[in-house]
């Protein structure tokens, strides 16, 4: 039995019966006996079509209402247009008279292939797309025999003949007095919403239509907002402009007071905030000097031509980019020099007492890098930006307004995400083990030094080694690269997540090893979640069809793509959290019951992710509509099992 190609409640193409017309239809069900869809007109009408009289909406130009654009040719809503120009403009140096100039057009539209009104019974339009209609299907009752209904027809055929007519000759009076009366906004919204376009036509109009985008798009980002295209304003996240301004100025500040608590022999929250160092004891030339070798070392790794090269995910303009994958190698030489640095007696632990100079100045580091980015993406393409950038400087500071800004083939975003970040997480981690065993005189690092050093390399090498699973995750495909992504990736994550290994420095804990036998088996069942969850759905954005996943169940959606219902991904939405929130635990748990702080990274990392999945949320309920609210009835449970 073959597979149906369009889901309930995807707005397509639908051929009128008996013509060779075309207008906006919304899918209301699919009988798979009679293999026949029931469609919904914008006037009301259902009918049942085959799906050979059925096309989908990038099968034709959809032209573009409520803009604000001063081009003729949008203000005009639905008439047809000159092959080589817009009507509304004289060519250069021509001096030929306004009714010459509309005779010629006439003619002209008369040649083409007339648009045709679909005149609303019940004017209730719905979007062009299933991200802005994605309620269910309103209820009706179904015949079992398609209508045809010819004098219908003859009515709807004669009602587009007069209707064309009378287009043709109300632009004699548009052309000549467009510019005293312009259409308003709210007609032209009507006009161009409901007016449809045979399909050959859309070739001879791709390359005007191409020009007026880039009218529109060009100019100052004020100018390309959304009120200017008519849509509503894009939802900020983070609390908006003032909640990424407070991040900005909060997050370095709370990091290094997690730090100087860590430093203290009884760190007590009532004596919270710790007594501050003064500024110029943070701040070391030379320390900033070893950062930068270390940066642009790991920037060398990256250029090596080892490792296979891959293409991302498609981007708006259809282009894929090409990745080169040899992070893993990146971390084998860094473990080699590491190891003859030990080897040949070089004081590592100079890391450790300069601890806090090393975080200022990645922090500086990190800001110099995001002014960079925030200003060279200020001539960036409309393509290039970042699906979450907003226009306003402040905020598109922070979530990125690039999504992927490259110096040649050197794509800064992707080598940050886990080369100096995570690569020197586990530099530091080998560090404090180094210090542990100096400032408390053992001659073996403590087990629970042991343990933490171990899961945490565990999980880095983990992700070096499955380096292809970044490219479909959102901070590659939907946020730029700006302060969020480069503190998060320079600071946050060396610095941040190697707390618990630098608490362990000035105090101990002593494990046994029945304790220690049940954190390794909490943290092999939270890999195990992990790597499986995520591989599964790695394997299955890649190849759909693949005969090992044959048993998975799927829910078809508008987009074409299916979502998982069975499997790790039946079980919660987002079974990848979970797997990463039991092994954070995991890494907690060496440090013992004696202080929260140990314990911040997993506080943290279960507030981070709870606002992930939120985001996740949000964006698959636009993009999939229906099908997304019917995976959720299927799954209700989120992150953890038994919590909605």
């Amino acid at each position: 039995m073959p597979s149906r190609k369009f889901a309930d409640g995807e707005v397509v193409r639908g051929r009128w019966p008996g013509s060779s017309l075309y207008y906006e239809v919304e899918i209301l069900s699919y009988d798979s006996r009679s293999q026949l869809y029931t469609v919904k007109y914008k006037d009301g009408t259902e009918l049942e079509l085959k799906e050979s009289d059925i096309k989908p909406l990038t099968s034709f130009r959809q032209r573009k209402s409520g803009s604000t654009s001063s081009s003729p040719s949008r203000r005009r809503g639905s008439r047809s247009r000159s092959r080589s120009r817009s009507p509304g403009r004289l060519l250069k140096g021509s001096r030929r008279s306004a009714s010459a100039s509309h005779q010629v057009d006439i003619k002209e539209a008369r040649k083409e292939i007339l648009e045709v009104k679909l005149t609303p019974l019940v004017l209730k339009p719905f979007g062009n797309s299933i991200s802005r209609y994605n309620g269910e299907p309103e209820h009706r009752e179904r015949n079992d025999i398609p209508r045809r209904d010819t004098q219908a027809q003859a009515n709807t055929q004669a009602q587009a003949n007069t209707q064309a007519q009378a287009n043709i000759q109300a632009q004699t009076v548009s052309f000549s007095s467009q510019e005293k009366f312009p259409l308003s906004q709210e007609s032209s919204y009507l006009s161009t919403q409901y007016s449809l376009r045979p399909r050959r036509e859309e070739s001879k109009l791709k390359e005007l239509d191409s020009k007026e985008e880039k009218f529109v798009t060009k100019g100052p980002t004020s100018l390309r907002t959304f009120e200017a295209a008519g849509q509503q304003p894009k939802k900020l996240e983070f609390g908006g402009v003032p909640g990424v301004f407070l991040i900005m100025l909060g997050l370095p500040a709370f990091l290094f007071l997690l730090l100087l608590l860590c430093k203290q022999r009884e760190p007590s929250l009532l004596n919270f905030p710790p007594p501050l160092p003064a500024l110029y004891e943070l701040w070391e030339t030379r320390v900033f000097g070893v950062y930068l070798l270390w940066f642009f070392l790991q920037a060398l790794f990256y250029l090596l031509p080892v490792g296979k090269v891959v293409e991302g995910t498609p981007l708006t303009d259809g282009r894929r980019l090409k990745y080169r994958l040899n992070g893993f190698y990146a971390f084998i030489l860094t473990s080699a020099l590491t190891g003859a640095s030990v080897f040949w007696d070089v004081e590592l632990c100079y890391v450790y007492s300069h601890f806090l100079q090393f975080a200022l100045a990645a922090t500086v580091f990190s800001v110099v890098l995001s002014v960079y980015l925030y200003a060279r993406a200020l001539k960036a393409p409309q393509d290039d930006l970042s699906p979450a950038s907003s226009g306003n400087a402040i905020y598109d500071f922070f979530i990125g307004r690039e999504l992927n800004p490259r110096i040649g083939t050197f794509d800064l975003k992707y080598f940050c995400e886990l080369r100096p970040g995570l690569i020197g997480w586990v530099v530091i981690n080998l560090v404090m083990l180094l210090a542990e065993m100096k400032v408390q005189g053992r001659a073996v690092p403590s087990l629970a030094m042991i343990l933490v050093n171990s899961f945490q390399l565990f999980y880095v090498v983990d992700a070096l080694w499955n380096e292809e699973a970044l490219l479909t995750t959102m901070d590659i495909i939907h946020d730029g690269f700006g302060f969020m992504l480069a503190f998060g990736d320079l600071v946050w994550v060396p610095f941040g997540y190697s707390l618990q290994a630098f608490y362990l420095v000035h105090h101990p804990n002593e494990l046994s090893w029945p304790v220690a036998s049940l954190i390794i088996a909490l943290k092999l069942c939270g890999y195990v979640i992990f790597r499986c969850a995520n591989s599964q759905k790695n394997a299955f954005r890649k190849n759909p069809t693949d005969p090992k996943l044959a048993h998975l169940k799927t829910i078809h959606t508008s987009t074409g793509k299916n979502l998982l219902v069975s499997g790790w991904w039946g079980f919660v939405r987002h079974p990848n959290y979970l797997g990463d929130l039991i092994m954070a635990l995991a890494w907690s748990l060496p440090c013992g019951f004696s202080h929260i702080l140990p314990y911040f990274y997993v506080i943290y990392f279960t507030m981070l992710l709870v606002h992930r999945e939120a985001r996740d949320e949000q964006q698959c309920k636009k993009k999939y509509g229906v099908a997304w609210e019917k995976y959720c009835r299927r799954v209700p449970y989120r992150i953890f099992p038994f919590i909605y």
